[in-house]
């Protein structure tokens, strides 16, 4: 059993700026796969679809060879909120950090496994994108959308709510 360790998480922007920093907790590590429990330190933000609110936690998943994150999010009291995955390039995990290159474009997936694509305008708009990373992101736009829809890994629990 691995011992639960502290990890930073650190999430970039496409050109390399830092966005956000923050702590987790390790609760599986694989070749290529990290699982962290982080949970929300900020005030309460209302997203329209969910609200993150102080104590909320995150168990969050990072891939070094897939195009995004997922964040599944239950409340404090243990009721599942729903998943909040971001397309971003392969993290980098390291043995004190994860880093990640964010490319604009987010899912919400409620807890009845409906996907809600997110900040399309943002991406679509986003001139400093590589050819690399706008095509990568799309692929991990695809791959995510595959798992949501065929219940698969992380969304297999969705099964009890079909």
């Amino acid at each position: 059993m691995l011992r639960e360790t502290m990890i930073t998480v650190i999430k970039l922007d496409p050109l390399g700026t830092e966005k956000i920093r923050y702590d987790g907790d390790v609760i599986k590590q694989s070749d290529g796969e990290i699982v962290i429990q982080a949970s929300w330190t900020m005030g309460e933000r209302d997203l329209g679809y969910t609200r993150f609110e102080p104590g909320d936690r995150f168990i969050e998943y990072y891939y070094a060879d897939r195009w995004f994150n997922i964040f599944d999010i239950s409340h404090k009291d243990g009721q599942r909120k729903g998943w909040y995955c971001n397309i971003a390039e392969p993290a980098h995990i390291q043995e004190h950090t994860i880093k990640q290159v964010d490319l604009f474009l987010d899912v919400w997936v409620d807890v009845s496994g409906t996907p809600l694509l997110l900040d399309e305008d943002e991406f679509n708009a986003a001139t400093m994108l590589t050819s690399s990373q706008h095509q990568g992101a799309l692929h991990g736009l695809q791959a995510l959308l595959h798992m949501i829809e065929n219940r698969q890994e992380v969304f297999s629990s969705l099964a009890a709510y079909s």
